[in-house]
């Protein structure tokens, strides 16, 4: 196995290059089921030579899920479309510091009447990439030949799990999809998964030609997560169990029988499926 994660500690250009406030900035965690959980969080940088941080504003899953297993896997992509990935272990926070003050005076937050960074937490870096290319030129035959699959391949008729604005959210070429699961190491593990696509309204696909050699690591029946985000802030979380590489309308494609869909946009981050039951509002 291809140890894809060969540095432990980031230069003084990794650090520089993570630190704009305009980034992409993702936290794989896992769920107290032991399920993997994505998060973005813009603010993710490399703040030392062996530690990251991110600055908390709004509440979050990915917040409790670290205080009960600290092990997290992480992606930081630039607007250059370079990337870092990589494992850490959450090891402390803090309400005050150099981080904080930073976060703080960053233009969104500095002119916000609202909300600003109230907390800071950080991470012991374990072991990362390196800062590498998007493999856009893998990427893009890889998004024409899940398209052909999507295109070719049988549907499945039973009650939908994903409704039609995620289904075409999913479809649209240009918004970024990434993958998580829980590795061997008991890491959970970030792939850019941009190919990815709705099969039909239970189903993701995507082809495995891209990140090749990581993608063969994930077990069939092993959960798998789906994030998908649009630079116009939009994004869905998509969870379920993955059902290896198969043949879909003759085309090879890794698939992902879905089960659980998640909203984590503002004002009202949510579960969408299952429906959640609605409750009456008793505490004022």
């Amino acid at each position: 196995m291809t140890n894809v994660y060969p540095l432990t500690s980031f230069s003084e250009e990794d650090q520089r290059a993570t630190r704009p406030e305009m980034k992409i900035g993702l936290l794989a965690t896992q769920t107290p089921d032991g399920l993997p959980h994505i998060s973005l969080l813009s603010s993710l940088m490399a703040c030392g030579e062996k530690e990251l941080c991110f600055g908390q504003f709004t509440e979050g899953d990915s917040k409790k899920h670290i205080l009960l297993n600290p092990r997290v896997g992480f992606l930081i992509m630039g607007l250059d479309r370079t990337l870092w990935r990589g494992q850490a272990v959450y090891t402390r926070y803090a309400k005050e510091g150099p981080e904080y003050d930073h976060y703080n005076n960053v233009p969104t937050f500095r002119y916000n009447a609202y909300f600003g960074v109230h907390t800071v937490y950080y991470f012991d870096l374990v072991a990362h990439t390196g800062r590498q290319p998007l493999p856009m030129g893998k990427i893009i035959p890889a998004a024409l030949t899940t398209m052909l699959a999507r295109m070719l391949g049988g549907k499945d008729r039973r009650a939908a799990v994903l409704n039609p604005w995620t289904r075409a959210f999913f479809n649209k070429i240009d918004n970024l999809k990434f993958l998580s699961w829980i590795g061997a190491d008991g890491f959970p593990r970030l792939v850019p998964a941009i190919q990815a696509q709705s099969l039909d309204a239970r189903r993701l696909i995507f082809s495995p030609a891209v990140y090749a050699d990581e993608l063969a690591e994930i077990p069939s029946g092993a959960p798998l997560a789906v994030f998908g985000m649009a630079l116009t802030m939009e994004d869905v979380l998509v969870r379920g169990v993955y059902r290896g590489v198969r043949r879909c309308g003759g085309v090879r494609v890794g698939l992902l029988e879905a089960d659980w869909v998640y909203n984590p946009m503002p004002p009202v981050p949510g579960q969408i499926y299952p429906p959640l039951d609605l409750r009456p509002v008793t505490e004022f």
